[in-house]
């Protein structure tokens, strides 16, 4: 009797031991299993946020490309140097200057009337600094766009061949360049960050048949 009271205690020992060990492989396999779904988890909203951020941009671009394509053929300006600027002033349309007043380009106005005082950051002596600007306020983005181009074809109050150069440029590349050596912008990255936009979704196919 006292041998079989000690083999039935080793028995129950073993079975303890045994369902321990089945426990912790449940809870491993719990985690490991939480573990990847959660990863796939993040993965898919990363990769639905990165497809909502495409069609977005998609959209920007079908919404401005044919009535830069007609400001092209009737001014002159290539449609994706107008498209690339609109793109990145405007932040793809997302910024205050141009989600509440569609003003795409960031052009600036001495009316009272049509224009709003907002913050703005420019490049001086060589740093970036933020300033009160006066910019233009429009009641459609295609005004902006219009008055863009005529700013190019026109030039300034103080000269009018200012942006001659840009005008004159049939590859998007010389007008980038010539924007900056025009003095349009203060960045001194304007001119790589416009070049880049073109080339990264292909605007140069909207230039064909621009004279």
């Amino acid at each position: 009797m006292p041998q079989k009271r000690r083999y039935t205690k080793r028995r129950h020992k073993s079975r303890k031991n045994n369902n321990t060990t089945v426990i912790l492989l449940a809870i491993v396999a719990v985690f490991v299993i939480s573990f990847f779904g959660y990863r796939r988890y993040v993965q898919h909203q990363n990769e639905t946020q990165v497809e909502m951020v495409q069609q977005k941009h998609a959209a920007f671009i079908k919404k401005i490309s044919p009535y830069a394509v007609e400001l092209g053929q009737t001014y002159g300006v290539l449609p994706s140097i107008t498209i690339a600027q609109a793109i990145l002033e405007s932040d793809w349309g997302t910024s205050t200057l141009a989600s509440q007043y569609n003003n795409y380009f960031g052009i600036k106005g001495s009316d009272p009337n049509n224009t709003k005082v907002l913050q703005t950051k420019e490049y001086t002596d060589g740093q970036w600094v933020t300033i009160n600007g006066r910019f233009r306020v429009y009641s459609d983005f295609r005004e902006s766009m219009k008055d863009h181009t005529q700013l190019l074809v026109n030039g300034t109050t103080w000269n009018s061949q200012q942006y001659k150069q840009v005008l004159q440029s049939k590859d998007y590349i010389d007008a980038a360049v010539a924007l900056q050596a025009d003095g349009y912008a203060t960045d001194p990255g304007y001119t790589s960050k416009i070049i880049r936009i073109i080339q990264k979704y292909n605007l140069k196919k909207y230039d064909e048949g621009i004279k």
